[in-house]
């Protein structure tokens, strides 16, 4: 017998499969626009940001007050931080020397043709880097060294990455080892769209006259990136929306005690509602505890330090972790701990597992850079905090506490739940 399906029936079956569809792909924008806030046209995920741009700037400007520019070169979510005293957050392998040049760099192109050479760049830049100003600050670039044209060439990759370069011809790496620019060299043409985007600061630095520009580092960071807010009851409760939504999207976690009090009383009676919001439209999963509110990715995709991960350094994160969290639970008062006993106990671990790890890590003396780097690491994912030389475990590593570590072959990769404390 043949059962036919009502026309009603097959036109909400097929709305609702493109209403699931288009869902996703605002979610798939949505993430992709988080991790690379500067996109260009290029890049996997800009058609469907494009596509979802009205409802992308409608949501960013609603939830976190972050402005959202689409069009057909690219796209530039201003994305401001919501804590500007947060040292984790930066470029991988970037110091403040890089900044800097990554600074100058820009400025060149700005004044530059549409096309430009890796030499020709590094030329002017070391030109900008002769001014009185950075010198006196000890700031020093030339071209002599393999160590300064590798910085350069860092920044032309980094530029490369978020489209405000596009190599025509030619390859950096020989350049590095090249000491007179003659044999290695690379062409780029100047993408003038991604260029403008590349400052996500309200204002810009140049429109301050020197006489008026403030001058301790921090009230110039946040003169940048001040924005006006309503004087109104909701103006007040919209920039708490927005600070807290900010942090809970760029944030492992958020603390409850780390809020100022108005912050805290609208974070603890709107959480659960705000975190729906938020999950819903990035897929995130969402854990309320006590002690504060986390979003977290299963997937892994928007975690830029990842735990647990794979390799020594990896292990010995989860190692410290699990440890510091033991100690948390005997005894949350007396739970710090130093450095050096950081780095006693990866000797420790060392003896029972360093067959498994990297030769380097087993010489006498190597805990200390592992503790480094572990500490680093949990920091970043603010599982600790430091203080005066002082380590001290923070609720959200409670999540580490696993038990008797078992060593299993390579080819096995059990999973484990990814949860932020524990039941």
């Amino acid at each position: 017998m043949n059962i036919r399906v009502a026309p009603r029936q097959d036109s909400q079956r097929i709305g609702d499969l493109q209403k699931a569809q288009q869902q996703d792909e605002f979610s798939r924008g949505l993430r992709a626009l988080l991790m690379r806030p500067l996109m260009a046209a290029g890049h996997e995920d800009f058609p469907s940001v494009r596509r979802q741009a009205e409802r992308l700037r409608e949501w960013f400007s609603r939830e976190t007050g972050w402005p959202l520019h689409v069009d057909r070169e690219g796209a530039r979510l201003f994305k401001r931080p919501a804590n500007l005293s947060d040292d984790t957050r930066g470029m991988p392998a970037y110091d403040k020397r890089r900044y800097v040049l990554l600074c100058l760099a820009c400025a060149v192109l700005e004044r530059a043709d549409p096309q430009i050479t890796l030499q020709l760049l590094g030329e002017r830049v070391m030109l900008l880097a002769s001014e009185a100003t950075l010198q006196s600050r000890g700031f020093e670039f030339t071209l002599r060294t393999a160590a300064d044209r590798r910085d350069l060439v860092a920044v032309c990759r980094t530029l490369l990455e978020y489209g405000v370069l596009q190599r025509v011809a030619g390859e950096e790496e020989g350049f590095i080892h090249d000491g007179n620019g003659t044999q290695h060299d690379a062409l780029y043409d100047v993408q003038r769209r991604m260029l403008a985007g590349m400052l996500a600061a309200v204002r810009g630095p140049s429109t301050w006259r020197s006489e008026d520009a403030p001058i301790e580092f921090e009230n110039r960071l946040r003169s940048l990136v001040v924005e006006h807010q309503v004087e109104s009851e909701q103006g007040r409760r919209d920039t708490l929306r927005h600070h807290l939504a900010r942090r809970l999207l760029d944030d492992p976690v958020i603390y409850t005690a780390s809020l100022d009090p108005d912050a805290q009383a609208y974070f603890i009676n709107q959480r659960g509602t705000m975190a729906s919001r938020l999950c819903e439209a990035a897929a995130l999963t969402a854990e309320q505890r006590a002690e504060g509110l986390a979003l977290t990715d299963e997937s892994g995709q928007l975690t830029d330090v990842s735990m647990p991960a794979e390799g020594t350094e990896a292990h010995a994160t989860l190692l410290v972790a699990e440890h510091l969290a033991q100690r948390l639970r005997l005894d949350s008062g007396s739970a710090g701990t130093t450095d050096e006993a950081v780095a006693a106990f990866l000797r420790g671990a060392v003896e029972r597992y360093g067959r498994y790890w990297r030769k380097s890590v087993r010489e006498p003396g190597a805990e200390r850079e592992l503790a480094d780097i572990a500490l680093d690491r949990l920091y970043k994912l603010q599982l600790v905090h430091r203080e005066e030389g002082w380590i001290h475990p923070r609720p959200a590593i409670a999540r580490f506490a696993l038990g008797e570590t078992q060593v299993r072959p390579p080819t096995s990769r059990p999973g484990r739940p990814d949860t932020l404390f524990d039941e």
